[in-house]
């Protein structure tokens, strides 16, 4: 998948350690569930807008993302959000198929509007006994950045090309002698057409037919 953009830095924030849920009451009985959780804790007081999670896989078949919200200028408690639900990793989880691959995750791909995240919960699955053990690593938080009208405007000027020249106009007739020549034909015309004669030609009959010497074909 795609990386992220080189003029965008990551969100300065905290990987917790992976937990992962056991299976049984007791030490003796424990066993992994295939399931782990890791949280990634951003900035306390300044919500972050998410443009992108990237990470290397280690061996997780898939990834649920989930997004700690609140909303702007309200007392309300932030609230849980699902954006993404088991995105596949790997090819197959019982082969190594993309097991330790770069992804990445837009917000594009979100099922909801990655805004004003205070935390982010990546759940992730392996149903294969195969592996002892999976896990992200290398995460990421990039923050969705908003175009400048301004700066769009001056690189968009600054791509164009200025022509300081005038055309070679080198074989070509003298504008002035053409306009004179066009307006004296036009003149012409004029003449022509005032002079054309309107008189109907009549019909040439012979005691009451046409003589066909009298036609001419033209």
């Amino acid at each position: 998948m795609s990386g992220s953009s080189d003029d965008v830095v990551p969100v300065n924030c905290t990987i917790k350690p992976p937990v992962y849920l056991q299976i049984g009451d007791s030490k003796t009985e424990t066993a992994h569930s295939g399931v782990c959780v890791v949280d990634v804790s951003l900035p306390f007081g300044k919500p972050v807008n998410v443009e992108e999670i990237t990470f290397k896989n280690y061996y997780t078949a898939y990834v649920t993302v989930r997004l700690l919200r609140r909303s702007p200028g309200q007392e309300a408690p932030a609230k849980w959000s699902t954006a993404l639900r088991d995105l596949p990793l790997m090819d197959n989880p019982h082969t190594e198929g993309g097991s330790q691959d770069y992804y990445s995750i837009h917000r594009t791909q979100m099922q909801v509007e990655a805004d004003h995240v205070v935390s982010i919960r990546l759940i992730l699955r392996q149903p294969s006994s195969a592996w002892l053990t999976f896990s992200l690593e290398d995460v990421k938080i990039f923050p969705h950045m908003e175009p400048d009208p301004e700066k769009e405007v001056s690189d968009w000027l600054s791509d164009l090309t200025l022509v300081d020249h005038h055309p070679d106009l080198e074989g070509l007739p003298d504008p002035q002698t053409v306009s004179s020549s066009i307006q004296q034909m036009w003149a012409l015309t004029e003449v022509m057409q005032t002079n054309q004669t309107t008189a109907s030609i009549g019909r040439f009959d012979v005691d009451g037919c046409y003589d066909i010497n009298l036609l001419s074909l033209t």
